[in-house]
């Protein structure tokens, strides 16, 4: 056992290679070197690394900005505006999501709600949200291009000038964006009443305490100056120590991360004090796009069932977040420790700790990337499914459809899409499972399981795809993911076509009772596309981009009642 005041680590047999590599970020000055920017600590090529390193500065300079940002706040306030809805995703949507349902909302502060979903009914339900009480529109978007954040600023664009006219349309909308980007031209246009520029050099994984984060939490009423307080002390303490040493636990959980994840133990297990559990969403994006590449990757595992260590196999590593006087998770990590698993349990006095936390996992991750040589701030492999939802809408305009692929067979109102012959859908689980990488030996690695689900992000849906989830770990003793489609893409996408390729993956999709029109233009009713239409050809695209890459996948799609078709699924894992 080894740690410091703010946490204690269970390594056993990798402890010796982890305080190896500690001494060799200490040797190399590593700390030093990336306050310096020096982008040779990952690459001998400054592209994408230099000009992704701003997030560094973010603690100090957003508490320059908060005046600001309150000053906004106050006049939305004055003029009654009771909800914020925000359209995003990844980077641009996460960390709000996550103050919302940490903090939740301060008195007389607008409510928050985020729509990172193409799912025409996810669509209707924020559209319903929106005419009950005065709602002010969130249009964030780092590049100002995304395809799902356009579509939704020009659906509500149209909602709110049908209802106040389109000279005042724009009042009730702000940007979030990069400087000189599309967004910013598309919102002075139209007149929004305020536009917050982003410093470019940050990515959007890394952006969780800039403009990006920080405006929606002011929107709440989070306390802005105690967040970013909180994370400049860790900023300070690392910017100026000369000498590292186990105090400093950023650099310590990064040189962990790597090296475990070098020898085998490449699932990093998030258990999470339920109060707080909401900040794992945020971390799974930070991990899996910034490792997820050359072959290589730490897989991010959120939200799994806390299971005794018998249904576990040797490849995962646990980092338990353990809100102070909640020790809902300790008997559970407790025997995963005393089982000789490596754990590491990290101590948060209070929620507002998060600030702490956000800048500690953003350096561990990018010291991560260092020990597994790779560059933790681009992502090589996301612009492959994109094209080819891009490719699959042009076709969609030209011939009036999506091309589908060829059914394999259906069963229960089900359509299974798979390469291998069966005749049910227990048969046609248990022969894709049965196609894992079992890992013999640690260093080879062990596959995982990704549900991929392209349906509407209801309660219901979620509830029954966590008990799908949850079956199939404790059936095959395999980490698993889920999440829902396009939020995915945004989160996890890169790591999935960028790992090493142990992923199985599968993908649900549905049909859509109903679909709204996408306008082409902000204020104008033309349309070429639906949403039904660009979420499925987001659903296709992904598929044949993992296809594209050697990964194996399965398609449901549940026809009819999704309800009813996840539980026949459910009850056809083995």
């Amino acid at each position: 056992m080894i740690g410091g005041k703010d946490y204690v680590a269970f390594l056993g047999p990798y402890q010796l290679k982890v305080e190896e590599g500690f001494k060799e970020i200490e040797e190399q000055k590593i700390i030093a070197r990336i306050w310096s920017h020096d982008y040779t600590v990952w690459k001998p090529d400054p592209e994408e690394i230099t000009n992704r390193l701003g997030w560094l500065h973010s603690p100090k300079t957003m508490l320059e900005e908060v005046p600001r940002i309150r000053n906004f706040v106050n006049d939305v306030q004055k003029e009654n505006y009771r909800n914020v809805l925000l359209m995003g995703m990844g980077g641009s949507s996460l960390a709000p999501e996550v103050y919302r349902s940490i903090f939740g909302v301060k008195e007389g502060y607008l409510d928050l709600a985020v729509l990172d979903s193409t799912d025409p009914g996810a669509v209707l339900d924020k559209k319903e949200l929106a005419g009950k009480e005065k709602t002010l529109f969130l249009v964030s978007t780092k590049s100002g291009g995304t395809a799902e954040t356009l579509s939704f600023m020009k659906y509500f664009y149209n909602f709110v000038a049908a209802r106040d006219g389109l000279k005042n349309a724009g009042k009730s909308f702000l940007a979030i964006t990069d400087p000189g980007s599309n967004l910013e031209s598309i919102a002075k246009a139209l007149g929004f009443r305020e536009v917050f520029l982003n410093d470019p050099n940050i990515g959007g994984r890394y952006s969780a305490l800039s403009f990006f984060g920080m405006v929606p939490a002011g929107l709440i009423g989070m306390e802005l100056e105690t967040l970013l307080e909180n994370a400049g002390k860790v900023a300070s303490s690392l910017e100026k120590s000369s000498k590292l040493g186990r105090k400093d636990m950023a650099a310590w959980l990064g040189v962990a991360m790597g090296k475990l994840a070098s020898m085998g133990r490449d699932k990093l297990t998030l258990v999470i004090s339920p109060s707080v559990s909401a900040f794992g969403a945020w971390l799974e994006q930070l991990i899996a796009e910034s490792t997820g590449k050359e072959g290589k990757g730490i897989l991010p595992v959120y939200g799994e069932t806390l299971a005794p260590p018998s249904a576990y196999a040797k490849d995962r590593f646990f980092v338990y977040l353990r809100l102070d006087g909640d020790g809902a998770h300790d008997q559970g990590i407790r025997a995963i420790a005393e089982a000789g698993m490596p754990v590491v349990q990290i101590k948060i006095l209070d929620p507002y700790e998060l600030g702490s936390q956000i800048f500690i996992w953003e350096i561990a991750t990018a010291i991560a990337g260092k020990v597994l040589g790779i560059n933790p701030f681009d992502q090589p492999n996301v612009e492959s499914s994109k094209a080819l939802t891009r490719e699959l809408i042009a076709r969609f305009r030209k011939e009036g459809k999506l091309p589908e692929p060829e059914i394999t067979f259906r069963s229960d109102n089900i359509s299974v899409y798979t390469d291998t012959k069966t005749e049910n859908l227990a048969q046609a689980l248990s022969s894709f499972m049965n196609k894992a990488n079992p890992g013999k030996g640690e260093a080879l690695g062990r596959s995982y399981v990704a549900i991929q689900a392209y349906l509407k992000p209801s309660e219901e849906n979620y509830s029954l795809l966590r008990k799908l989830r949850t079956k199939l770990q404790l059936a095959y003793r395999m980490a698993t993911t889920l999440g829902f489609g396009p939020r995915f893409l945004h989160s996890m996408g890169q790591l999935y076509k960028g790992d090493a390729g142990h992923g199985l993956f599968i993908q649900i999709t549905g049909d859509m009772p109903v679909d709204l029109p996408i306008p082409d233009e902000p204020g104008k009713e033309e349309s070429s596309i639906s949403f039904g239409v660009l979420k499925m050809a987001q659903a296709l695209g992904d598929r044949q981009a993992l296809i594209d890459r050697g990964r194996k996948v399965i398609r449901f799609h549940l026809e009819t009642d999704t309800v009813a078709g996840l539980k026949k699924l459910i009850e056809a894992v083995g």
